[in-house]
């Protein structure tokens, strides 16, 4: 094999990402694989825009089969973001027998197992190991590193937008508005961050790591979400005088044959390895039977540590091509998809509501707690300045969400319950 052609789907800042790293480890895939790597084709929106990075122009397209359709290019790698016109070229690709290497969550998320069966028709490689936290190498790890241990839990930081936000209001005591404005102006949140501070993201990102870790097929719609967007200032302070800080937490947890997968703000204690997880870093928890605790940390986004994580997996698939066993390498979901109820999700919870400053208030609380089988790790009382209310804050032991829920509704109907400001999910601490 005298070289090995790679189109490009998307030349933005990813896929300029990805043409440095294989412009400037030239001499290190010769080594890994035993041939030159050639960038052959590049589709793009404009030919004449202004780049991070030079590129020949007779290497650019502005028609999509010149790439899919090119006989002599072995490899698409696809950074052009979108889904459903994304999966057309992809299921083309494969289709064409042309290995696959995307950094793509969404079409991950919504169209991975769809695409990995068509890959494995073909006896094509579909690698995406770039579309789950940037240059962490989580999804290797969990598929090869970790291929022997039955995995119980997989918790991490897997958006680097919200981290910011959070990281800032926390250490600098700032609102949630000024620091997304912030981050908008740095780069690290998008003109619209609807996908990111809703927990989207996240959400199509444990999708992906949940299918992977338990050999299950977890759809999206099966991820239960919640963001940042309602977290106050106060919330954070009281976080930290019981010794937490918050971080929006990607969790999936099996317990023998079901699983629970959700995205929410969640108060970490301190000593937890993911509490101490800062900015735009992201960080994933694994759990396995055998191996105990893991942690994969790293840079979650950003054009070169995700084009490394493009072009490790472009390595990957030209072995396999040297090798003569593309196509081998997806594994069909182990198990049937089972998910647990609300009466088997348990956890602790942070909640914070205002009542009225009277006497047998606290005595009533403790009574809806009690009676749907929940009690207090934690309680503090203070006065509100005005109208003679108070708020309690309390953290609860470990209750199932279903009568957590149901703690929450006969809260609401109790009369001297002003309102329920803020709950959150608790992780650490007591049991």
């Amino acid at each position: 094999m005298e070289s090995i052609s790679v189109g490009i789907l998307g030349l933005g800042t990813v896929g300029s990402g990805v043409v440095k790293v294989i412009e400037n480890h030239q001499d290190k895939l010769f080594h890994q694989i035993g041939c030159p790597v050639e960038i052959k084709k590049a589709l793009v929106k404009e030919v004449n825009k202004t780049r991070d990075v030079e590129v020949d122009l007779s290497l650019l397209t502005q028609n999509p089969n010149d790439v899919l359709l090119d006989p002599e290019i072995d490899i698409v790698v696809e950074v052009m973001g979108s889904v459903e016109e994304t999966r057309g070229y992809l299921v083309q690709a494969l289709e064409q027998k042309k290995h696959v290497v995307t950094a793509n969550k969404d079409l991950m998320a919504v169209h991975g197992p769809e695409l990995l069966s068509i890959a494995e028709k073909n006896q094509c490689d579909l690698f995406y190991e770039a579309s789950v936290a940037g240059g962490i190498p989580i999804l290797r790890g969990l598929k090869d590193g970790l291929a022997s241990d039955r995995i119980t839990k997989i918790m991490g930081i897997v958006n680097g937008t919200t981290n910011f936000i959070l990281t800032k209001m926390s250490k600098e005591g700032r609102s949630y508005d000024d620091v997304l404005s912030e981050a908008q102006q740095l780069g690290f949140a998008e003109a619209d961050p609807t996908a990111d501070v809703g927990g989207l993201d996240s959400a199509r990102k444990m999708a992906i790591l949940s299918t992977l870790g338990f050999s299950m097929n977890i759809d999206l719609d099966d991820v239960q979400v919640e963001g940042i967007t309602e977290v106050t200032e106060e919330d954070l302070q009281y976080a930290e005088q019981f010794g937490y800080t918050m971080k929006l937490i990607g969790n999936a947890h099996r317990q023998g044959t079901k699983v629970e997968v959700n995205v929410e703000p969640t108060l970490l204690v301190n000593t937890h390895p993911l509490s101490s997880v800062d900015d735009e870093y992201n960080a994933v928890y694994v759990y396995g039977e055998a191996v105990g605790e893991t942690m994969f940390y790293g840079p979650g986004a950003g054009s070169l540590p995700t084009a490394t994580a493009v072009v490790s997996d472009m390595v990957g698939v030209m072995r396999n091509m040297r090798l003569g066993v593309n196509g081998n390498s997806s594994v069909i979901p182990e198990f049937p998809k089972q998910l647990k109820g609300k009466e088997e999700i348990y956890s602790k919870h942070f909640l914070r509501l205002h009542v009225e400053d009277e006497v047998g208030v606290l005595s009533s609380i403790t009574s809806t707690f009690s009676k749907n089988g929940a009690s207090f790790e934690k309680v503090l009382q203070n006065p509100l300045p005005s109208e003679k209310r108070a708020e309690i804050v309390l953290i609860t032991h470990q209750v199932s969400l279903e009568n957590f829920e149901k703690i929450l509704s006969e809260l609401n109907d109790l009369t001297a319950v002003h309102g329920i400001k803020s709950t959150y999910r608790v992780e650490g601490g007591k049991s």
